[in-house]
Order: structure tokens, then sequence, then C-alpha cells
């Protein structure tokens, strides 16, 4: 069963999937905040960490209390704009709906406190958030703020600007140190970085592997990589040094995302191709990537 409208395509089935595991995010997202955070008194970077920021200011300096869910979406109106406008509105509309889910549950849940030790709730809440993190973005969403803002610079430029955004949470958490004290931003920064190598390891979207290729069947090759990723590949004529025999090296860049059915796909034309992958650090020039939807 498919919808379409507003240049969009729903199934039932895959966008179904898609929002439970979006709320499961959302779910653990607001038990980290109402846990971790608050528990250690600390700042998650993004817009997350300025509404919390913003929330302890008002308490303390004007005795306000102000609700988590009109600041969170306050300050999210112009990352959403630049989700509509520069991503891609289907995933806008899943983050707007992480934002109102997760927002509202942070107000409603009651604080639990699992540990005391400020460490270990840097460590183990930023890993969690890194999850969450990771999670909205598999699903075509993320938690809205920088999120967007890292989206948008990854997608100009090809590269993974997730650490940019870190240099950006520093500057926010450097804040909350002259306001709050430094202990707990300097253990916020732990958090956040905690936070961003996780997000590292789980989504590789923007990411990107060379692969070097020694085979018989370069050709073949070629057409299984493009098949799978869409992705060029250049065909490297050599001799090898021992046998002294010519021999074809097919290099290519595929998304880190991609790396596992390019390699399955190469197995299957040659079982016997010599293969070395490389992380690569940066491209310059035309490179695929699937648009947002």
């Amino acid at each position: 069963m498919r919808a379409e409208g507003l240049a969009m395509t729903f199934s039932l089935k895959e966008d179904g999937r898609r929002l439970l595991v979006i709320t499961l995010a959302a779910v653990i997202m607001a038990l980290n905040i109402n846990t971790f955070v608050h528990t250690g008194g600390l700042y998650p970077g993004g817009v997350s960490g300025l509404t919390l920021l913003i929330q302890r200011s008002a308490q303390m300096f004007f005795g306000v209390s102000l609700p988590y869910t009109l600041i969170n979406l306050l300050l999210n109106a112009g990352p959403i704009y630049i989700g509509f406008r520069f991503i891609g509105k289907k995933l806008t509309l899943y983050t707007i709906y992480m934002l109102i889910v997760s927002s509202v549950l942070t107000d409603m849940m009651p604080a639990h406190v699992v540990t005391q030790d400020v460490l270990l709730i840097a460590v183990f809440g930023g890993m969690i958030n890194g999850t969450v993190i990771s999670l909205c973005l598999l699903s075509n969403a993320n938690t809205g703020g920088t999120d967007f803002i890292a989206l948008y610079l990854s997608k100009r430029s090809g590269m993974d600007s997730f650490n940019v955004i870190l240099g950006v949470n520093v500057v926010i958490l450097s804040a909350a140190g002259i306001l709050f004290g430094w202990d707990k931003a300097m253990y916020s920064i732990i958090f956040q970085f905690a936070s961003t190598q996780v997000l590292h390891v789980l989504y590789r979207k923007y990411q990107q592997i060379t692969l070097f290729i020694v085979t018989d069947f370069p050709a073949d090759i070629c057409r299984a990589i493009t098949d799978v990723s869409r992705h060029g590949a250049t065909v490297l004529h050599g001799e090898g040094a021992y046998e002294h025999t010519e021999r074809a090296v097919v290099y290519s860049v595929v998304s880190a995302a991609e790396e596992k059915a390019v390699l399955a796909a190469i197995r299957r034309v040659d079982p016997k191709a010599f293969i070395n992958l490389m992380r690569t650090q940066q491209i310059r020039g035309r490179f695929y990537q699937p648009p947002e939807e």
C-alpha cells in the first residue's frame, strides 16, 4: 500500500518499521536525559544541550520553570527549515516526529538515578546518546538541531562532518561552564566525545572506503561495483612481481555503508580476488550520494 504526495512516497511496511525504530529512539533519548544527563548535571551538546542550559538558567536566575518541549521545538525551527529546504522533506517529517515524542516524554517521565559517578554518567550517557542518533539516522531521521547542520555539511562536502559539530558543541558547553561550573562542562565534553565516537562506528554513510582489487575479471568486477553502489571504477594494468604475468587492478571508492555489499558482490565474481581496503580521508570531484527523501 503506497500513497504519494508532496513528492514523497510512503510504504506502510517500510515506514511503519521506521516509525517504530524512531519511537524507540525517542523513548531512549528521554530516559537518557532524565537519568544520566539530569543526574550528572550535564549538557548533551547541540540544541538539546542549549535547551537544558536555558531551562537551568531560567530556573537559577529568574525562578521560572520552562518546559523542555517548548524550548526545544522553538530552537529547532531554524534547523527544521534547513531540513525541508536543503536535505529532504520526508527525513524532516520523521525528525519532527522524533522531536515531539522525545520532548514530550522528557517533560512527562520522572527522573531516575542509576549512578552518582559523573564520569560513568558522561561515558555511558554519551554512548547511549550516540546510539540514539545513529538509530535515527539509519531510519531516515535525526534528533534535530545540529544534526541537520552536520547532514547539510556532509551532503555539500561529501565528508563526515559530525566532528565539526563536536567543535560547535564545545562552544555551547563553554557557555555552560561559565554559568554553572567548569567541571560539569568538561564532563559534558566527554559525554559529547563518547557520543560522536559511537556515531562514527554505527553510521558510515558519509565515510568512504578505497578499494584496490587484483583480479583476472576486471570488467565483471567493475560492473558488480556499479550495480551494487552506483559508483564507478578504474582499471589499472600491471605485472605481478612473482610470476611476471599481466594483472589487472580495479580501483574504486565506495561509501563505507556499502562496504559489505560491495565485497560480497566482488567475491561472487572472483572468489580468489586480492582486495586491499583503505579508509579514505577526503575526496574531491564527483562522488555519488543517494538523495535524502
